[in-house]
C-alpha cells in the first residue's frame, strides 16, 4: 500500500503556455476532510485567452498524434508525473474521492490500453464509405471526407471515476484542441493525463487544464466548438437541445431476466453489474427486472452484496465507495426517503459505516419494487444501490428505456429485435454479460467521433 506524499500537493492549471499557479486557490480535501492538495482555479480571462490560443494552434500530422497519445500511455501508466509515482497518484485518487484503490489501479491500466488502441477506436466511428484526408485517390471520382466540426473541445470532467478520462483523448487523435475542466473530486487523474500528453509530444496549447468556480463553467463551454459535459439530471435538462454538447448524464443501466431463463445461473454477474467498481459508475446496474415473482432474487443479491463491508477506500481489499461522513448521511438520508413504499432486503435501516477518522463507507442496499414502472427505477446513487421489480411481457418496453447499458437475460429473439431497435437503449448485451464491460473500439453512448465529426463530399481534379 502506498503511502501520500508529506505535505500538500500543489496542482497548477496547465494554460497554453505551460503550467499557471493562480491566485485564487482552493484545497483538495480527503474523505475525512484533510487537505491534501491546493488546486489553482483560473479566471474568466485567462479561460478566454487559453481558448483563443487554442484555436489559433495548428493540430500535429494525423500519425504524430495517435504516436504521441500511445506513449503518452506508457508514462501516464508506468512514469512519476509531476512529481507522483502511479501507485502514489492511485492512493491520492482513492483517499479524495473515495474510489476503492483496487478500482483506480484497474482504471489506470484500462485506461492506457484504451489510449494506446486509440487508433482502433476512431476508424471503428469513421463510416466505411469516407476517407481522412482529401487528398486520398478516391477523392478524384468524389468522396465523403471525414472532417471536423470545431476546432476545441471543452470536457467538463467528472469525478465518480478516473476511467471517464479515458473518452476524450480521441478528440485529440482527430486533432481537435481540448480543454478540461476537472472535478475537485479528482483534479489528479486529468492533471496526469495531461502531463503524459505534453511529455508526448503535444503543445501546450493542444490540451489544456482549466479548474475554474463553477460559475465560469459556462464561459469555458461557450467559448468552445463542441463540449462534453458530464452530470446528473440537472445537468440534463439545462442542456438538452443544444446540439453542440454532449451530454453524459446519469446511466440508469438495467439488467432484464426472462421466465425462458434462470436467473441463479446468473446471478454472479447481476452481483458483479451491481457492486464492481464500488458500484459508483454510470455502467453499473441500478434496476433489476424479472418475470415472475424477484423475492427470490432479492433475497440472493441482499446475502451476497450484504457480505461486503466498508474499508478506508486506499486499503488494497477496499471494494464499496467512501465518503466524508456528512456526504454519507446526506446520501443515506435521500435513499429512506425514496424507498418509501418499496420493501428493504437490505439497507433499509440505514447505508452508513463509520469508519471513525470523519470518512464513511457507503454499503449496499437492495430493494424490491412492486412494479416496473416505479418511480424509485430511475433513481441512480453512487453506490450499490439496486431496485428490482417484476416484469411481464405485457408491460413491454417501456420500463427498459432511458438506459445506457441493459443486460437482456433472454432466449426471446424478438424481444431482443424491439430492444436494439428502442432508442431509448444505447447499448444491449444478450445472455450473461455484465453491464460495465466497456471494450477498446466499442462506443460507450455512441461513438464520439459521431459527434465531433462529420462527412462532407469532395471531388478533386
Amino acid at each position: 500500500m502506498a503511502s501520500a506524499p508529506c505535505g500538500p500537493i500543489r496542482i497548477d492549471a496547465l494554460g497554453a503556455r505551460g503550467p499557471y499557479r493562480a491566485l485564487a486557490r482552493t484545497a483538495v480535501t480527503d474523505v475525512s476532510g484533510r487537505p491534501v492538495a491546493e488546486l489553482s482555479l483560473v479566471p474568466r480571462l485567462f479561460v478566454g485567452r487559453t481558448l483563443r490560443a487554442m484555436r489559433r494552434a495548428e493540430p500535429l500530422p494525423a500519425d504524430e498524434r495517435v504516436a504521441a497519445i500511445v506513449r503518452a500511455a506508457r508514462v501516464f501508466a508506468e512514469d512519476t508525473v509531476a512529481g507522483l509515482p502511479a501507485d502514489a497518484y492511485a492512493h491520492m485518487v482513492s483517499r479524495v474521492g473515495g474510489t476503492p484503490v483496487g478500482v483506480v489501479r484497474a482504471a489506470l491500466r484500462s485506461t492506457a490500453e484504451r489510449l494506446s488502441r486509440v487508433h482502433e477506436s476512431v476508424r471503428q466511428a469513421r463510416p466505411a464509405g469516407a476517407v481522412d484526408d482529401w487528398r486520398d485517390v478516391r477523392a478524384r471520382s468524389g468522396a465523403a471526407v471525414w472532417a471536423r466540426r470545431g476546432e476545441v473541445l471543452a470536457v467538463h470532467a467528472p469525478g465518480n471515476h478516473p476511467g471517464t478520462h479515458s473518452l476524450w483523448p480521441q478528440a485529440l487523435a482527430l486533432g481537435y484542441r481540448v480543454a478540461v475542466r476537472p472535478s475537485r473530486r479528482d483534479p489528479f487523474t486529468p492533471h496526469r493525463l495531461i502531463t503524459a500528453l505534453h511529455t508526448a509530444g503535444f503543445g501546450h496549447d493542444q490540451v489544456t487544464l482549466l479548474p475554474t468556480e463553477h460559475d465560469l463553467a459556462g464561459s469555458l463551454r461557450e467559448g468552445a466548438d463542441r463540449s462534453l459535459v458530464y452530470g446528473g439530471a440537472d445537468v440534463v435538462r439545462r442542456y438538452a437541445g443544444d446540439p453542440a454538447t454532449l451530454l453524459q448524464g446519469p446511466g440508469r443501466t438495467k439488467i432484464l431476466v426472462t421466465a425462458d431463463t434462470d436467473w441463479r445461473e446468473h446471478l454472479d454477474v447481476i452481483v458483479d453489474s451491481v457492486s464492481a467498481h464500488g458500484g459508483a459508475g454510470c455502467v453499473n446496474a441500478t434496476t433489476v427486472l424479472v418475470e415472475g415473482d424477484p423475492s427470490g432474487l432479492c433475497a440472493a443479491l441482499a446475502e451476497r452484496l450484504g457480505a461486503l463491508t466498508g474499508l478506508p477506500p486506499e486499503n488494497d481489499k477496499a471494494v464499496l465507495p467512501v465518503r466524508p461522513v456528512e456526504a454519507a448521511r446526506a446520501i443515506e438520508a435521500h435513499l429512506l426517503r425514496t424507498a418509501v413504499g418499496a420493501r428493504p432486503w437490505l439497507g433499509g435501516e440505514g447505508i452508513v459505516q463509520d469508519l471513525g477518522d470523519g470518512s464513511a463507507a457507503l454499503l449496499p442496499a437492495v430493494h424490491q419494487l412492486a412494479r416496473p414502472d416505479a418511480p424509485q427505477a430511475a433513481v441512480e446513487l453512487p453506490f450499490p444501490c439496486v431496485w428490482v421489480a417484476p416484469w411481464t411481457p405485457g408491460d413491454g418496453i417501456a420500463p427498459l428505456r432511458d438506459s445506457l447499458a441493459l443486460t437482456a437475460i433472454t432466449r426471446d429473439a424478438s424481444l431482443i429485435d424491439r430492444l436494439l431497435a428502442e432508442p431509448g437503449i444505447a447499448n444491449v448485451y444478450v445472455g450473461g454479460h455484465r453491464t460495465y464491460v466497456m471494450d477498446p473500439g466499442l462506443p460507450h453512448d455512441g461513438y464520439l467521433g459521431e459527434f465531433l465529426m462529420r462527412s462532407k463530399t469532395v471531388i478533386r481534379d
